[in-house]
C-alpha cells in the first residue's frame, strides 16, 4: 500500500495499490468530499497507473489542486519511488 501526504485540499492522504501490471487499486481518501473522493476512487479502480495519472493532471478545484490532482500526484510520486 502506497500513501501519499497530500497539500491543498481537503483531503489529507491518498493510498492505494498497484497490481503486476501497473493497474490501480484500493485507492482512498483521508478526508474531503466523500462523495467526490469516493467517485473519485472508483473510477479509477482497475485502470492503468499512467492513464490516471494524465487524466486528473492539473484538474483545479481551490489552490490550484484538487482531489483528482492530488491522485495524479500521488501516482507520480509512487512511481519515482519505485524507479530508484
Amino acid at each position: 500500500m502506497f500513501t501519499y501526504q497530500t497539500s491543498g485540499t481537503c483531503s489529507q492522504k491518498i493510498s492505494f495499490e498497484v497490481d503486476e501490471n501497473n493497474k490501480l487499486h484500493n485507492v482512498t481518501f483521508l478526508g474531503g468530499c466523500r462523495g467526490n473522493t469516493q467517485g473519485v476512487a472508483r473510477l479509477a479502480e482497475g485502470k492503468d497507473i499512467d492513464e490516471v495519472e494524465e487524466l486528473l493532471c492539473g484538474v483545479q478545484c481551490r489552490n490550484n489542486t484538487s482531489c483528482p490532482d492530488q491522485l495524479s500526484k500521488a501516482i507520480a510520486a509512487y512511481k519515482k519511488s519505485i524507479s530508484n
